[in-house]
C-alpha cells in the first residue's frame, strides 16, 4: 500500500479519483479489505483528512509516529488489525478526534494522557494489553492485584516459617526440661530407664517368638 500523486480510493460503494489534490482528501474507508503489511507513514501527511477507517485488515507493526499531525482528524479507526507496539504520544495532539476505535490488535504499554483521549471510554481500547485511564487496570508495575497477591503470599510464608521456629523451640526447651529432671531426680531417672528397659525386653521377646514360629 503505497500513496503516490494519484491515487483511485473507494469508499462507501463509490470509487474516487484523485490526483495532484490527493493531500486535500477528507475521507478514507479501507476497511475489511485483507490489507497487510505496516500503515503506511505516509498517511500522516494527509493533514486535511477527517475521517480514517483501516479497521479489519491485517495490518501489523506500529501505530506511525507521527500520527498527531493529522490535527484535523476527527474519525480514527485501526480496530481488529495485528498492530504492537505502544501509542504515540502524538496522539496527545489529537485535539479534534471525537471518535477513536484501537480494539483488538496486540498495543501495549500507556495510554497518552490527553484530556481528548480521557473522553473516550473502554470499548475503544479493549483487545489490547494497554493500561491508564480510562481503563481500570493500573500502569504501575504488576498493577495491584498482583501486589496484593504476593502481600498475601509473603504473610504466609511468614506464618510457616513463624510456625516451624516455635514448634523447634518448644521442642527443644521440653527436652532440656525433661533431661535435666531426669539428671537431677534419682526416683525419675531410675523409672524412665527402667522403663526403657522393660520396652526393650518385651521387644526381644515378641521378636525371638516369633522367629520360633518362622
Amino acid at each position: 500500500m503505497v500513496f503516490r500523486e494519484s491515487a483511485t480510493i473507494s469508499t462507501k460503494g463509490s470509487e474516487y479519483q484523485y490526483d495532484t489534490t490527493l493531500a486535500l482528501v477528507t475521507n478514507i474507508d479501507l476497511s475489511s479489505n485483507n490489507l497487510l503489511g505496516d500503515i503506511p507513514k505516509e498517511l500522516t501527511s494527509l493533514v486535511e483528512l477527517r475521517s480514517l477507517n483501516l479497521s479489519g485488515n491485517h495490518f501489523t507493526g506500529l501505530i506511525p509516529q507521527a500520527i498527531g499531525d493529522m490535527k484535523q482528524l476527527e474519525s480514527l479507526d485501526l480496530s481488529r488489525n495485528s498492530l504492537s507496539g505502544e501509542m504515540p504520544n502524538s496522539f496527545r495532539a489529537m485535539s479534534t478526534l471525537n471518535y477513536l476505535n484501537l480494539s483488538y490488535n496486540q498495543l501495549t504499554g500507556r495510554i497518552p494522557e490527553s484530556t481528548q483521549l480521557r473522553g473516550f471510554d473502554n470499548s475503544s481500547f479493549i483487545g489490547n494489553d494497554l493500561c491508564g485511564f480510562p481503563l481500570t487496570r493500573n500502569c504501575s508495575s504488576g498493577g495491584p492485584n498482583k501486589r496484593e497477591d504476593n502481600g498475601s503470599d509473603d504473610k504466609s510464608s511468614s506464618k510457616i516459617e513463624w510456625f516451624y521456629v516455635f514448634l523447634s523451640l518448644g521442642y527443644a526447651a521440653g527436652f532440656s526440661i525433661f533431661c535435666t529432671t531426669l539428671v537431677l531426680n534419682k526416683s525419675w531417672r531410675v523409672a524412665y530407664f527402667g522403663l526403657v528397659e522393660d520396652i526393650c525386653n518385651r521387644a526381644y521377646y515378641g521378636f525371638e517368638q516369633e522367629w520360633r514360629l518362622i
